[in-house]
């Protein structure tokens, strides 16, 4: 009987090893699983959502271009920038656009799970609906590193229009009028904006906003809506 006892511990302790190993390959796999996905939804979803930013930011920053109060509609914005620059207008600003939601959706739902399950394990009181909290609040921040002055050249980028509006002397000379200073040159491209912007402003200008931006994405992003509704839709279910 000794000897099986033996024997069967002899064997036990590889097989606890390799199950240990596996496990944490499969947690390995589902960390960078859902870094993957996450930056393919970003940018997924910053393709299909980009032509309505553009008119919300073209619409946000008429009176800058126009010098006049008068407000466009969003059917008359549309129209504007069809006329204009036709379906290529609608996507200015697409790379940085895209780059920033790479960055924002990978962090964000990869360190959902990553700093998830460090909290739950590391500060057990901290579990549930606090977990996933703090995960997306910190996932989110690490994104706007990248996001944030990915945002500021898009955002330059979509209210330039065509590059004949832009150079237009009388468009420049109405929003040197209304900034009291000299406007930037026209962007052929992200790594020209970026160049562009890092150069006349440095880092400042490139993070312009970056504060408030936080202000508003970090709360959000860390409320995790999906999960608490996910969560409550389940617990409703014992009530019926």
């Amino acid at each position: 009987m000794a000897n099986k006892s033996s024997t069967s511990t002899k064997f036990d302790a590889p097989l606890s090893h390799s199950t240990n190993k596996a496990t944490h390959n499969r947690d390995q796999f589902f960390v960078w699983r859902e870094f993957v996905w996450g930056a393919i939804a970003g940018a997924f979803g910053e393709g299909m959502m980009h032509p309505i930013d553009t008119i919300k930011t073209r619409i946000q920053s008429q009176v800058l271009l126009s010098g006049s109060q008068s407000q466009k509609s969003i059917v008359q914005m549309v129209q504007t920038v069809w006329v204009a620059d036709g379906l290529r207008g609608f996507y200015r600003g697409i790379a940085p656009g895209i780059t920033g939601s790479l960055a924002t959706g990978a962090t964000y739902f990869g360190f959902i799970e990553s700093t998830k399950k460090w909290i739950e394990e590391s500060h057990p009181n901290l579990g549930g609906h606090w977990a996933h909290f703090i995960a997306g609040a910190v996932g989110d921040t690490l994104g706007s590193f990248v996001y944030v002055p990915c945002e500021v050249m898009k955002q330059r980028m979509q209210i330039q229009g065509s590059s004949n509006s832009w150079n237009s002397a009388i468009m420049k000379d109405k929003m040197q009028m209304k900034s009291g200073a000299e406007m930037y040159g026209y962007y052929t491209g992200m790594f020209q904006a970026g160049h562009s912007i890092w150069k006349e402003q440095g880092l400042k200008g490139l993070y312009a906003g970056y504060w408030s931006t936080l202000a508003r994405d970090v709360p959000f992003a860390g409320l995790m809506v999906r999960k608490v509704i996910s969560d409550l839709a389940a617990d409703s279910m014992y009530l019926f």
